[in-house]
Formats: structure tokens, C-alpha cells, sequence
């Protein structure tokens, strides 16, 4: 796809977004079903992933971490937006890979030290990339592509989380 037939895909759907807002909106969710011993499937949209605990934390190394998911799904998402934002500025990308690295404690998730962080203490991003582009260009496309990326920009700024609700079946 070149940047004139993204343009073309993206168009209508701009205009519409600019003409009423509330098109623009949409809900995500996901679900998953408790599983056996300490894990949890979700479907994937593509098939059914069995996500439980990371050997560092008891598991046997079998299941998915959800941890390792949230990183997948920064790099699929930075990825995509990276291709997108360089069509559109006409960078042609021959060949690249993104990768995202993000440092835990376990200590802080498995309650040894409370003064240990619950989650990722850092997350990194980097890109590399096989194509035709200065210096400037190449600072364009991490600048856009950070910008537009819905995960990355999801993961900087925080949103909105209220408490879980929990019903009983």
C-alpha cells in the first residue's frame, strides 16, 4: 500500500469522525474463563490462549504471562502504526523489527516486599529499521509513530481504571 491509497482507505473515515464524534468511539473488551489450577483462556480473536503464572512466579513455564502479552501487544501495536506513519510520509520500509523489553520484580506481585513494584518498573521500545531515510525522517517516524500508537500512548499516560466489579455466578 502506497501513502495515496492509505489516504484514499482513511479519508471517509476522517471526514466522518470530524462530522460526529461519537462514530470515532469505540469498546473494546476481552474475556477470558478461570481455568484450571491458576490460569485463565481468553479467545484471541484467532484462537485460544491459556494465560497463567510465569516460572518466576510458580508457573511451569507452559502458559503465556501476561506480562509477556502486554509487551506483544505494544509490539504489534508499534509495529502496525510504525508501517502506517511511514506509508503515509512515503518511507519505504523494507525490512525491520520492533521489540519491547520491560524490567519486573516479582517480589513486589508475589507479596515479599511491599515496597516492590507491582508491575513493570520499565518498559523500552526500539525499532529496527532497513530503509531509505535521513536522519530527520527517521526522527519523524519514531516521533509519529510513538504519538499514534494507542498501546504506547495507553501505557505513558494511565487511563481511567476504576476498581474491578465482580459478580457471582
Amino acid at each position: 500500500m502506497d501513502a495515496q491509497a492509505l489516504r484514499a482507505l482513511q479519508a471517509p473515515l476522517k471526514d466522518k469522525y470530524k462530522d460526529d464524534p461519537t462514530t470515532a468511539e469505540l469498546v473494546l473488551s476481552a474475556q477470558g474463563r478461570l481455568g484450571e489450577g491458576v490460569s485463565c483462556s481468553l479467545e484471541t480473536g484467532r484462537a485460544i490462549a491459556e494465560a497463567g503464572l510465569h516460572p518466576l512466579a510458580g508457573g511451569d513455564g507452559t502458559q503465556l504471562c501476561s506480562g509477556d502479552m502486554l509487551l506483544e501487544a505494544l509490539v504489534a501495536c508499534a509495529g502496525v502504526t510504525l508501517k502506517a506513519v511511514a506509508t503515509a510520509l512515503g518511507i519505504e520500509v523494507r525490512d525491520g523489527t520492533v521489540k519491547a523489553t520491560g524490567t519486573l520484580d516479582f517480589r513486589g506481585t508475589l507479596g515479599v516486599d511491599r515496597e516492590a513494584p507491582v508491575g513493570f518498573r520499565d518498559i523500552r521500545l526500539d525499532f529496527e529499521i532497513d530503509a531509505d531515510a535521513d536522519a530527520e525522517q527517521l526522527a519523524s517516524l519514531i516521533k509519529l509513530t510513538e504519538r499514534y500508537c494507542v498501546v504506547y500512548q495507553t501505557l505513558k499516560r494511565t487511563p481511567d481504571l476504576p476498581p474491578p466489579a465482580i459478580r457471582l455466578a
